[in-house]
């Protein structure tokens, strides 16, 4: 009968996908059980375990326009004042800014996560047993899309073999069958919610501790970079700064 392939199709999908789902929660945790490296973290690096490769590179920007070589305009561009670079780290979001001094922050924001400073800070963090290699959290997150995937695909799996032709019961009898891959995939979500999470985050269990040591709160410059690398540009006290990055769209020019 069609209404049992339509069946075994459900419940195929929901085993493979949850089994994958434990299998890489497992990965993630072997990888993630280190003892790390004790030292004190840089902003970048407390950046970049708070929030991943965009926080730090935001954390460049807010700290450039903190000493005044980078103007941060609340319609959402950027403006290079100061040409020369401290560290590599500024030579990147200067050069991703371009040629001419002045780009949207969105774009600036995305093309300095990608470069080489950013990344060579992310290995580093890797091989000190601080942050989740990529290749554990890319699969737990592909893992537990795909099980959201089956969650979504089975009812319409269902709604087929209703409407097949020649099934030999009734609907609400079918309904009940399909209901089994249905939660085991939901539950399977459930699960991943509160146990595979912190596998997918940007620190390990080590960075995590030493993020936990960071002083929070305080006045000054280095405490307002602190609560920028550790929470976002959502914390910079500067609303001009706050708006600057809100902005998702590129703005028109009107610096």
């Amino acid at each position: 009968m069609l209404w049992l392939l339509f069946l075994l199709l459900a419940c195929v999908a929901a085993l493979v996908s949850c089994i994958r789902l434990c299998l890489a929660a497992v990965r993630a945790a072997a990888a993630d059980a280190g003892p790390g490296t004790r030292r004190e973290l840089t902003l970048y690096e407390a950046a970049f375990l708070s929030g991943g490769p965009h926080r730090a590179a935001e954390l460049t920007l807010v700290s450039m326009a903190y000493e005044r070589r980078m103007l941060l305009a609340h319609t959402g561009w950027a403006t290079v004042v100061d040409q020369e670079a401290r560290d590599p780290m500024e030579a990147a979001v200067i050069e991703a800014v371009g040629p001419g001094g002045q780009s949207p922050i969105a774009e600036v924001r995305t093309a300095a996560a990608a470069a080489p400073p950013v990344r060579e800070l992310a290995d580093a963090l890797v091989r000190a047993g601080l942050a989740v290699p990529e290749s554990s959290r890319g699969t737990v997150a592909g893992a537990v899309r795909q099980v959201r995937a089956v969650a979504l695909a089975v009812p319409v799996l269902a709604a087929a073999a209703v409407l097949a032709p020649g099934r030999g019961a009734p609907g609400g009898d079918l309904l009940s069958w399909f209901a089994l891959p249905l939660l085991l995939s939901l539950c399977s979500l459930g699960i991943a919610r509160f146990e595979t999470y912190p596998y997918t985050r940007w620190a390990s269990q080590a960075g995590r501790r030493l993020l936990a040591e960071l002083p929070s709160g305080g006045r000054g410059s280095g405490a307002a970079l602190t609560e920028v690398a550790l929470r976002g540009t959502g914390a910079a006290g500067d609303p001009q700064l706050r708006a600057a990055f809100a902005v998702r769209s590129a703005a028109p020019r009107t610096l």
